[in-house]
């Protein structure tokens, strides 16, 4: 089934939207939220806990890539899992990795200002990512949306491990340097 009607069963509130998401992309939900939890049964809770996200916000939205639509709200989800128990214990690991990596360029805060700051921040990293080299641009989404770890990604485009790193070490540094240009004072 395509994703036009599984968006419109959504918007009939028909619970085969569910199922039908379920099969589309259930196995691709659960890889993105594996690689941020690395454990089965809270990859499972995060899934189901993603269709509900979905029940529950289709309609009023009417994504325009239903894959896209669920990959963020599957990794929200898993990233909100990670917190609280990387709270209860604290411990290393590709997600606490990857974050780093990238608080050289970008902070976060949580004030009303804050909210829409990262709201005009977001915007300036998806046009700085639209400038790159198309392979650049997707190993740095696989590298911090997905969380991908970097072995992943030199095996998933044919590169040594060291080459991903080097792209990423680079790409970061031009995205430094764009929000510079962009106003951002990091």
């Amino acid at each position: 089934m395509d994703d036009k009607s599984i968006i419109d069963l959504y918007f009939n509130r028909d619970e085969q939207a569910i199922r039908e998401t379920d099969l589309a992309y259930g196995s691709y939900c659960k890889t993105v939220a594996n690689n941020i939890l690395q454990n089965s049964e809270d990859v499972e809770e995060a899934v189901a806990d993603t269709w509900l996200k979905a029940w529950n916000s289709i309609p009023p939205n009417r994504p325009m890539h239903l894959r896209l639509y669920l990959a963020k709200i599957t990794r929200n989800i898993a990233l909100n899992t990670y917190r609280e128990q990387s709270a209860q214990k604290r411990g290393g690991g590709q997600v606490v990795l990857a974050l780093e990596e990238l608080g050289a360029c970008v902070s976060r805060s949580d004030t009303v200002d804050s909210r829409i700051d990262e709201q005009l921040l977001r915007d300036v990293i998806q046009s700085f990512l639209q400038q790159c080299a198309k392979k650049d641009r997707m190993i740095f989404v696989r590298r911090y949306f997905f969380l991908e770890d970097t072995s992943t990604i030199a095996q998933r485009y044919g590169l040594k491990e060291s080459n991903v790193l080097l792209i990423l070490s680079r790409t970061r540094k031009k995205l430094k340097t764009h929000l510079i240009k962009e106003g951002y004072d990091l």
